[in-house]
């Protein structure tokens, strides 16, 4: 199991082209069976396995839109970002397993949103942060000759002043994962999670006896494993995502052996 999030294809620090090709080519080179991925543009959702929209392009139907998207952050992706080509999660699956069933949860939708406000009695800069950029969860069911996966795909909003959003939100995948995998389903909670050690409720309650999830690495992208052995959360060297001397992406992947 591998997770990434790619920066919408930036490197670090960034340029005026991007680097999403070189990124999902290194990515799945020596064939992992689950590569979960973050922060990718909507026009590039399509290379995935399954790739689900989050924040949508703000320049009119999203077909039409994403590709128009594309033409202008090509003008210099650094800069642009995100700006036009709005972004999305993606999901790639080996051929060695079979994809069973697909969903898709949205994190911070209104409602939910004003209901943990109230609960949290989130101040007006939080409320306003909270609704600026759509996120989402994905799941995938997946299956192997011996046994069945259910694997999240998560990127939780970022807000540094108040981590609660995301810890609101992580509770949100979770409970959406489990109640979409099956009784004898290995869940696999996997992604960005803007969350540490420490400073989240859900994380640390996460690989607790009564959710019974494998422990959290030490920075904000995480996998986390029930059901199955797995190995310690091994994060990459800068080394081994440099492409002719550029850092790929201001994140490093992580991934999980599961036994």
């Amino acid at each position: 199991m591998r997770s990434w999030n790619l920066f919408h294809g930036n490197t670090v620090p960034a340029q005026r082209r991007a680097f999403l090709d070189e990124m999902l080519r290194l990515a799945a080179a020596d064939d992992p069976g689950v590569v979960c991925a973050q922060e990718i543009p909507a026009w590039a959702l399509g290379r995935f396995t399954a790739g689900d929209l989050a924040a949508r392009p703000r320049l009119g139907p999203v077909p039409i839109s994403a590709d128009l998207g594309r033409r202008l952050t090509d003008l210099d992706h650094g800069l642009l970002r995100s700006a036009f080509s709005g972004q999305g999660n993606g999901i790639l699956v080996s051929p060695r397993l079979r994809v069973l069933g697909h969903a898709v949860l949205a994190l911070n939708p209104r409602g939910f949103r004003e209901r943990q406000a109230r609960m949290l009695r989130l101040g007006l800069l939080a409320r306003l942060a909270w609704g600026k950029e759509r996120r989402i969860v994905q799941a995938l069911r997946l299956a192997d000759d011996n046994r069945t996966y259910l694997v999240a795909n998560l990127h939780c909003t970022s807000f540094p002043l108040d981590e609660r959003l995301a810890d609101a939100e992580l509770l949100r995948a979770a409970t959406f994962a489990l109640s979409e995998a099956g009784p004898e389903d290995v869940v696999v909670l996997a992604g960005d999670f803007n969350l540490r050690v420490g400073h989240s409720r859900t994380l640390d309650a996460l690989a607790g006896a009564e959710w019974g999830f494998s422990a959290p690495g030490p920075g904000i992208d995480h996998i986390l494993v029930r059901g199955a052995p797995a190995g310690a959360l091994r994060t990459w060297p800068e080394e081994a995502r440099r492409c002719d001397g550029r850092l790929l992406s201001d994140h490093a992947p992580v991934e999980v052996e599961i036994g």
